[in-house]
């Protein structure tokens, strides 16, 4: 339960972005293609950019999958898993604390990121659903498990 107190530290996982870097109507956008519904945020910058952790947390995950290329999950305050894909690199290994700001890996395009400008797709996920959230639209019952990362980095929550 203690994570459930555990204050979030928020910061932007991309190092030197702002809010501009990313387009905030991207959230659940669709079609969007092997997915069917965008369930995150691209943040744009420069290949090699380091991806920071946007809370305290723990890693949970590290390694290469094919939509997501190099992937990294955090664990972090809430029970919420943040979800980090397309790197270029990975800097941290599984079962690592990380506190807010710390790098991650580094901006790329691997996954079905290749050949499309450098982002970091960051999504996060709730461990229990808000059913509230739920919609019903295309996979609309999804959404109850995730919050859209424009407005938990903006503060519009």
């Amino acid at each position: 339960m203690a994570s459930f107190i555990v204050p979030e530290r928020i910061q932007i996982p991309v190092g030197g972005a702002t809010p501009a870097d990313w387009n905030k109507d991207s959230f659940w956008y669709e079609p969007w293609g092997v997915s069917g519904v965008h369930k995150g945020i691209d943040i744009f910058g420069k290949k090699g950019t380091p991806v920071l952790s946007a809370v305290d947390g723990i890693v949970l995950y590290t390694g290469r999958i094919p939509v997501g290329g190099n992937v990294v999950i955090v664990l972090g305050p809430k029970w919420r898993f943040h979800y980090y894909a397309h790197l270029e690199t990975i800097g941290v290994s599984a079962l690592t604390p990380v506190k807010s700001g710390r790098p991650l890996g580094t901006l790329g395009d691997s996954g079905n990121a290749k050949g499309k400008p450098p982002h970091l797709h960051y999504a996060i996920v709730r461990l229990f659903p808000a059913f509230r959230a739920a919609v019903g639209s295309t996979q609309g019952w999804k959404k109850a498990f995730f919050i859209d990362p424009n407005a938990y980095l903006t503060g519009k929550m």
